[in-house]
């Protein structure tokens, strides 16, 4: 029987944790509830530090348990986090998860209109494996 290599944790704090997922790409958990600023930039700055460190491209984003972005949070990530992450970190394909909150997605469909300028692809999924599976037929 071959034993497939478990994900490992990363990195984890109280706004979320990030996978190293063995089929080579990040999961980024965002957890339930009010986010507080370094936490929210230190969560994203680790995930971005992950890209560069294992040379990766991809991401799967869960938001189901996700409060809406804050004005300031949706700010920073539009003009700092996802530039920089695209641009240094080799940042380009986000599985994204979509939140149960109805408030959360307007906020990620604000976001991806802001950033849709950068060489960069976000699709939206309900389930894992439709994500998973887009996330494995990209090269």
């Amino acid at each position: 029987m071959i034993k497939t290599p478990a994900r490992s944790l990363y990195f984890e704090n109280a706004i979320g944790r990030i996978w190293e997922e063995p089929d080579g790409f990040l999961r980024l958990e965002y957890r339930a509830g009010p986010r507080e600023t370094l936490q929210f930039r230190s969560l994203l700055t680790h995930v971005a530090q992950a890209l560069s460190r294992r040379r990766w491209s991809k991401i799967l984003v869960d938001q189901r348990d996700m409060a809406p972005f804050s004005a300031s949070e949706q700010e920073w990530m539009t003009s700092e986090w996802l530039p920089r992450a695209v641009l240094e970190h080799g940042y380009r394909y986000g599985a994204v998860l979509v939140a149960n909150n109805v408030f959360a997605r307007l906020a990620m469909n604000q976001f991806v209109l802001a950033t849709r300028k950068l060489t960069h692809t976000y699709r939206a999924f309900e389930t894992e494996e439709e994500a998973e599976t887009w996330l494995h037929s990209l090269v």
